[in-house]
């Protein structure tokens, strides 16, 4: 069954009569024009609607529940992937994901947030929210990859990290802080990929890197839309206000410097079509990791300070 958003309810609408016209058509025969203007005008209405999508409704395509998820995109992107568990210290977190695997035969350490689809699903992975446990079994990846020479690839896709009281006991702020110190200086390429939501520094935990890349509907922000509503406005009804502010598009954030490469959506985004995003992102991780595989260990860690001495911009 296909979800749709609130915005896309003329879409809903639409297909459902396609689907009706061409189940009776098939049963009549014929009526292959009237199906070819309908499949026109759908196709030029979710043209309209996803040209025009708010900051807001964009944060609702990088949530949608069928969107592709980090073991999506590993499945269809690498070969021989071996998962890896714990932190060697506390436990095992299923919000976050990595191991071994192959990118196009290269040798390579991948490691994402994933939420799950199901609610079964969302609530073993905790909603892609990690704890303290989860970064440090990102940590350990990363320094595994760093020990035998392999890139890292990194997907994001968290509200942010979890802020439990037992996360807090076990050092979520220390952990978070710990792999961004560990990351700046890492000695092997990072390409990472924001796949959906892109929530605070439980996002940039594994954020990172050497090139950043963000699909066309991925948001990436400093806080929720909700949250910063609830903060600013003690009102979680104007998070549409609040996404608008937090300037967390894709769009926004090529503007200001911060992403490296927009990479389209299939039309309807890429729940629409996993395997078509799946293959367009794996064409643009293979020309970044491509050019930083060229690079010297010391000039690697020259541009990846100075990318991130370069972003932000002083006003007065």
């Amino acid at each position: 069954m296909r979800e749709y958003l609130d915005f896309e309810k003329p879409i809903a609408e639409l297909e459902d009569k396609l689907e009706k016209l061409a189940a009776s058509s098939h049963a009549r025969g014929g009526r292959q024009e009237d199906l070819n203007k309908l499949r026109a005008r759908l196709h030029q209405l979710q043209a309209e609607i996803y040209a025009g999508l708010s900051a807001w409704q964009r944060t609702q395509v990088a949530r949608h529940l069928q969107r592709p998820s980090t073991l999506d995109y590993i499945g269809r992107l690498c070969d021989s992937f071996i998962e890896l568990h714990g932190d060697r210290a506390f436990a095992d977190d299923h919000a976050i994901v990595g191991g071994l695997a192959r990118f196009n035969g290269r040798p390579v350490v991948v490691i994402g947030h994933q939420k799950g689809k199901t609610l079964k699903e969302r609530m073993y992975r905790n909603f892609g929210m990690p704890n303290p446990e989860g970064y440090r079994k990102a940590l350990r990846l990363m320094r595994l990859a760093e020990k035998f020479g392999r890139p890292v690839l990194t997907f994001i896709d968290t509200p942010g990290a979890y802020p439990g009281i037992g996360a807090e006991e076990r050092g979520q702020a220390e952990a978070i802080g710990r792999n961004l110190l560990v990351m700046a200086s890492l000695q092997v390429p990072i390409v990472t990929v924001v796949i959906g939501e892109g929530g605070s520094g439980g996002a940039l935990a594994i954020g990172v890197a050497d090139r950043l890349l963000m699909l066309q509907h991925a948001v990436y922000s400093v806080i929720s839309p909700e949250g910063c509503a609830a903060i600013l406005w003690n009102d979680q009804s104007k998070a549409t206000d609040a996404a608008e502010a937090l300037n967390m598009t894709a769009d926004d954030l090529q503007k200001l410097g911060i992403t490296d490469q927009v990479i389209p959506e299939p039309l309807g985004g890429a729940h629409r079509d996993p395997m078509l995003s799946c293959d367009t992102v794996k064409k643009a991780i293979e020309a970044h990791l491509s050019e930083l595989l060229e690079l010297s260990t010391e000039d690697l860690l020259k541009r990846r300070y100075d990318k991130y001495r370069r972003i932000g911009v002083l006003a007065e």
